[in-house]
């Protein structure tokens, strides 16, 4: 891995650490748990685990949790920080798994980076056992709201950054994406995270750095953006909404 490759890692990996603490995260992911209703010694994949925060706090509540990362980065990372966790390299397409093996399926802002949702929850069918539950967590990019003084440049450095995703309307998409793959009892819950923390702007940062690679801003005019968002965190008045939606379903 190159040094450049390391670094924008190591930066991608600091973000999701400084998401994961804030407050709308944390009620989201304990929302995710309770939605699995795992009864003890239950066993739950969580694909796309990252630096496996969530199968960690499974573990602490007595489930058999594993995490399933493609980026092996991430698994080494999260091997590091939680030993005696459980984590496989694997994709959400094709789980290190044998048919019907686990209780629970969860999948926490994954689905907009896949090109082919539908056979990810496929996927999701064949490992569940029939009974178990599936719980789908993510943001609509497309809907994605940042304060600015600058609306136009918002507009434009937001549908630059759902651009780029392969999926990023899917969220809304849950429901019927569940449905077709046969699952049943399907719910789905809107929430809206409200970011205020300063924590959060070198996502916005990373936004505006994306629309300037796309094209879609100059240089210059990523430069104004992000001199206003800096300004507003520094005086505590950053705000960015991201409406994010839960899914649960049983597969029969």
């Amino acid at each position: 891995m190159s040094e450049d490759t390391m670094k924008a890692a190591a930066g991608l990996i600091a973000r999701l650490d400084a998401a994961e603490t804030e407050a709308g995260p944390i009620r989201l992911r304990h929302r995710s748990y309770e939605l699995l209703e795992p009864s003890p010694g239950a066993s739950v994949v969580d694909v796309g685990c990252g630096t496996g925060r969530a199968v960690a706090e499974l573990n602490h509540r007595g489930v058999a949790a594993i995490g399933v990362d493609p980026d092996e980065l991430m698994i080494a990372t999260a091997r590091r920080r939680w030993p005696g966790a459980e984590f496989r390299m694997g994709s959400a397409e094709s789980l290190p798994l044998p048919s019907q093996a686990v209780s629970g399926y969860r999948a926490d802002k994954v689905l907009h980076v896949l090109p082919d949702p539908a056979a990810a929850l496929a996927e999701a069918h064949r490992v569940l056992s029939p009974g178990g539950r599936i719980v789908l967590v993510g943001q609509d990019w497309d809907a994605l709201m940042i304060d600015s003084s600058h609306s136009d440049l918002t507009s434009a450095i937001v549908r630059s950054q759902a651009g780029s995703l392969p999926n990023p309307q899917v969220a809304r998409a849950y429901r019927n994406l569940l449905l077709d793959a046969g699952f049943q009892d399907v719910a789905v819950e809107a929430h809206t995270e409200i970011v205020t923390k300063s924590g959060f702007l070198p996502m916005v940062e990373a936004f505006a750095a994306k629309a300037v690679t796309a094209g879609s801003v100059t240089a210059e005019q990523s430069a104004v953006w992000v001199r206003d968002q800096q300004s507003r965190a520094s005086m505590g008045r950053l705000f960015v909404a991201i409406p994010m939606f839960v899914a649960s379903a049983r597969r029969p």
